[in-house]
């Protein structure tokens, strides 16, 4: 046997190791059991979480900055009360800025919105905010409902360009008792400080499954709101939707070489929810290797006990010529096979339901209601199924199992052959 070992090398270490493993079926399910659970739950929230900061990223960029925004100095200073009175560029046409835009590399769409306060006539809500959009292009662009990936009109239609009609969310027209065909009187202040008053048709309820907007918003079509707040051809913000997301970085340096001073160019890496979402996410895997070690202390004791059980083994692998090295690889490569094999079952098992809840969104708010509502989050999100979720997950629990049980796997060295042959 020892000729053997010194033949074969590790190789037949590994060999002995492996077969080892096997001699207590109880002992090693245990072990398996351990780093699988630990790992299954690595990739289950791993991929969870990922989901959740995908929907997270996927919602600022489709309702509030695009891949990259512009709007002017005065009103990101006062941008909290939505004034419609500091347009892009000094009041250029959007179009005209839109079309110079375009012309940059990697720029996929420009899209002009404006969004000001209402205060709703005749109606149990009193507040709603206008939104003025170029349907037919926004649709074009982006899923407005990123649950369902679709346009997000449940009743009706959309408004057409210039006239006196609106859609509202499902959650608004709930709250409020209106339907399709409805008339709603709002009130709002344009450009020039005046009162403007409007009273158009209701033609559609959408339902972008995202509560912010459901319950707060009335699609207008944005030239008709551009003429209601005395604005021509101004718009209070351009967003812009690059070929990839990753671009935005040069794309918002070029447009701000076109805009020059007094506007205000903003990626959507800058907004605070994707900043805070970047900070926390070292802070989960922390949280990740905390389950692996505690799970990897039941392989410390059991390869504790096996050192135990076979002290009088490990006293005959002494006295036939093994080294001590010899002697810790074995016990090593048995933990090693113990962390992968069970490591392995926890990424097959994690893996799988992942896989299956990759195309069943979590309604979200249904469990938590609006607590989270000031997110810009979808109320769905879903399963973010990665490979290198998997790899990472097998690679953690084996990695750190493994270390974990390096030092038992030192105490086998330290056992005097003459002394574990008495026992």
């Amino acid at each position: 046997m020892i000729n053997q070992i010194k033949q074969g090398g590790t190789a037949t270490l590994i060999k002995i190791a492996f077969r080892n493993i096997w001699r207590n079926m109880r002992r090693t399910l245990f072990c398996f059991a351990a780093v699988g659970i630990a790992v299954f739950f690595i990739v289950v929230y791993s991929s969870m979480i990922d989901g959740m900061i995908k929907c997270i990223f996927d919602t600022v960029q489709v309702y509030e900055l695009g891949h990259v925004r512009v709007v002017s100095e005065k009103y990101e200073d006062e941008s909290e009360y939505m004034p419609v009175q500091y347009p892009v560029a000094d009041g250029r046409s959007w179009k005209e800025l839109a079309q110079e835009i375009e012309k940059l590399s990697g720029v996929r769409a420009v899209l002009p919105r404006i969004t000001t306060m209402a205060t709703l006539q005749d109606s149990t809500v009193k507040h709603a905010v206008l939104w003025g959009i170029d349907i037919e292009n926004e649709i074009a662009v982006n899923h407005l409902n990123l649950t369902d990936r679709n346009d997000g009109l449940i009743e009706g239609r959309w408004p057409a360009r210039g006239t006196n009609e609106i859609a509202i969310g499902r959650a608004f027209a709930h709250k409020s008792g209106l339907t399709v065909g409805d008339r709603l009187m709002f009130k709002t202040i344009s450009a020039q400080y005046s009162e403007k008053f409007l009273r158009p048709q209701i033609v559609g309820i959408f339902n972008f499954d995202y509560i912010k907007i459901d319950e707060r918003y009335i699609v207008i079509d944005i030239e008709r709101l551009q003429s209601l707040l005395v604005m021509d051809e101004g718009t209070q913000s351009l967003v812009i939707y690059a070929d990839d997301a990753q671009m935005a970085s040069g794309i918002a340096a070029s447009v701000k070489n076109i805009l020059g001073e007094g506007n205000v160019v903003t990626e959507w890496r800058d907004n605070y929810w994707v900043a805070v979402m970047k900070m926390v996410t070292p802070i989960y895997t922390v949280v990740f290797l905390v389950f692996l070690i505690v799970a990897s202390f039941l392989i410390i004791n059991t390869v504790v006990m096996i050192i135990h059980e076979r002290i009088k083994e490990i006293g005959m692998m002494g006295c036939l010529g093994m080294t001590r090295g010899e002697i810790v690889k074995v016990f090593f490569f048995e933990s090693i096979f113990m962390a992968a094999f069970g490591a392995l079952a926890g990424v097959v098992l994690g893996g799988s339901i992942v896989a299956v809840m990759a195309g069943s969104p979590v309604k979200f708010m249904e469990y938590f209601g609006n607590t989270f509502a000031d997110m810009p989050m979808s109320n769905a999100i879903f399963f973010e199924f990665n490979p290198l979720i998997l790899l990472r997950a097998w690679l953690m629990g084996v990695v750190i199992a493994s270390l974990f049980t390096l030092i038992p796997s030192l105490k086998s060295a330290f056992v005097e052959p003459v002394e574990a042959l008495r026992r």
